[in-house]
């Protein structure tokens, strides 16, 4: 049987950089995780794409820390996709997965990105992930 909810979680803008990235052409409306069956995909318009199987997600959870910068910024497998320091959800990846950032490729293997409602966004992931290792201890 086949998942095929979907469940789509805007990326949260803060109102002063919603402005500035819609100049930018990096439109809050064009910008979100979605969730969908057995994958998941990030979005932040044009600056940032990544899709991945959610049995590739190990964990994710809030992230408390706040931080000062907004847009794409990563280095060595780890990016930050936010439009507000409020909101991040951190996820780790095993093994590591694509992303495209300005159509380059990088490594993911933990991505923080902020969202409307990140505590849903951790359900919808996690609750996946918990049945497949629970299906897989059981074989």
């Amino acid at each position: 049987m086949v998942h095929t909810d979907t469940a789509r979680f805007p990326i949260r803008f803060d109102a002063a950089y919603r402005v500035l990235s819609s100049a930018l052409f990096l439109r809050p409306s064009s910008s979100f995780v979605e969730v969908e069956g057995d994958e998941v995909r990030v979005r932040l318009a044009w600056g940032f794409r990544a899709r991945f199987p959610r049995s590739a997600v190990v964990s994710a959870t809030e992230y408390q820390q706040k931080p000062l910068s907004r847009g794409v910024h990563g280095f060595g497998g780890r990016w930050l996709v936010n439009g507000s320091g409020k909101g991040i959800v951190a996820i780790n990846l095993e093994p590591s997965q694509r992303g495209y950032v300005l159509g380059f490729p990088v490594r993911l293997g933990n991505l923080l990105v902020s969202v409307e409602d990140p505590a849903g966004l951790v359900t919808a992931l996690t609750r996946v992930t918990r049945f497949v290792a629970r299906r897989q201890n059981q074989q």
